[in-house]
């Protein structure tokens, strides 16, 4: 932390503030001790990059001398926050335990924060329960203006997940009530649902809670990073290699990379102002992302992992060789389009398409441009663009 900038300014200055429930939270965060929350749903067995910018916040809050409580929303998990165009699928009661489990030991390796579960307190409301005692408190008008629901307006939204506000808003009431709780802190997609949970505060328990949002992390096209996108870079790194990992960092354009090193990484202002200052005046080094695939794969699996990442992204590219590559299996699927997704080489098949019809895809050595190329060989070496590399076995 830098000595001579406080909280709220150094969050303000690497992009981490977007929405603010008061003016008070700038004296909240630099003058005061409180606890504090963010919370996720088990979709899946891991956080991926874009929880990381989220969790990287909740981090700076506690190096400063705040509590922070992450909720794993074991309740919410079974419901489904609303997808601006779609409903999400249901997820099955055994496969969201499960994957509580392994989130809440990876949040307390990785973070060390407190873990609770939102399904120990609402597992016992009963439905009349649930309407009396906080349904009562929101106007259907409110819960329309919300910009998660208004989306959903035209094409249709379920009960179900109409009522998903409300039970977030439940959330922070509970930690408030029963952990102390005054802030709650997400990403910028979650500020209706927060600032419900603050209207109930007020209108149940007299209370006044707080929150902010942070901006989302989004790919070169604008994109959440996320397993519904189809273009996560897992914090588990049986899912994501130390070695992808490095990859997806060390190919980040100039014109975001600035802007992700000070929004993900934990070096220090000045730190940043001098990789930016040495990346400007020789960009081909790539100092900015080496810079942050070396903070955030140190922090996430040690300096180890790093160096054998860097020594053997060093080893593939100077020789132009995958063969040092663990391959990448795919079944039954031989069209370039098919292989480029189902590897997740390419997010999506239109990406797919779009990567070979501009000469952007080497199969062993040779530009592909037709979409309906086959692959014949069991094991070839996929080359996209001039810095990714990926061996890829196809098991016909």
């Amino acid at each position: 932390m830098e000595i001579n900038m406080k909280l709220y300014d150094e969050l303000k200055w690497r992009g981490l503030i977007e929405d603010i429930s008061s003016p008070d939270i700038e004296k909240m965060l630099n003058e005061e001790s409180i606890t504090f929350y963010i919370g996720t749903d088990p979709t899946a067995k891991s956080l991926h990059i874009g929880h990381f910018s989220s969790f990287s916040v909740a981090k700076r809050l506690a190096d400063y001398g705040h509590k922070p409580i992450l909720l794993v929303g074991g309740a919410t998990g079974l419901i489904g926050d609303p997808k601006p165009d779609s409903e999400r699928p249901m997820i099955t009661k055994e496969e969201l335990e499960k994957n509580y489990k392994t989130l809440r030991k990876q949040v307390e390796d990785v973070f060390g924060f407190e873990v609770v579960n939102n399904y120990d307190w609402s597992k016992d409301i009963n439905f009349i329960d649930y309407l009396r005692d906080y349904g009562k408190h929101f106007s259907v008008n409110y819960m329309l203006a919300k910009e998660t629901v208004k989306s959903r307006l035209e094409s249709g939204i379920t009960y179900t997940e109409f009522s998903y506000m409300i039970l977030q808003a439940l959330d922070f009431l509970w930690l408030y009530e029963n952990k102390g709780c005054t802030l709650q802190i997400g990403g910028q997609d979650q500020w209706g649902n927060i600032t419900a949970g603050i209207e109930l505060a007020r209108r149940k328990a007299g209370a006044q809670l707080y929150a902010f949002t942070m901006p989302l992390i989004l790919d070169s096209s604008g994109n959440k990073f996320g397993k519904s996108e189809g273009n996560a870079v897992w914090l588990d790194k049986e899912m994501t290699s130390p070695y992808e990992m490095y990859q997806f960092f060390i190919n980040q354009s100039d014109d975001v990379i600035i802007k992700y090193l000070k929004m993900l990484s934990f070096l220090s202002v000045d730190e940043i102002k001098s990789i930016e200052k040495n990346h400007d005046e020789k960009p081909n080094l790539r100092l900015a992302q080496k810079a942050l695939a070396k903070d955030i794969i140190t922090f996430l699996h040690g300096e180890d992992e790093y160096e054998k990442a860097r020594e053997l992204s060093e080893k593939v590219f100077s020789n132009n060789d995958a063969s040092l590559l663990k391959p990448i299996i795919v079944n039954s699927v031989t069209n370039i389009l098919d292989v480029l997704f189902e590897s997740k080489i390419a997010p999506s098949k239109s990406e797919a398409r779009r990567l070979v019809t501009q000469g952007g895809i080497e199969v062993d050595g040779e530009r592909i441009l037709d979409p309906k190329y086959e692959i014949n060989n069991e094991e070839v070496i996929i080359k996209r663009g001039k810095r990714n590399i990926y061996k890829i076995k196809i098991h016909k």
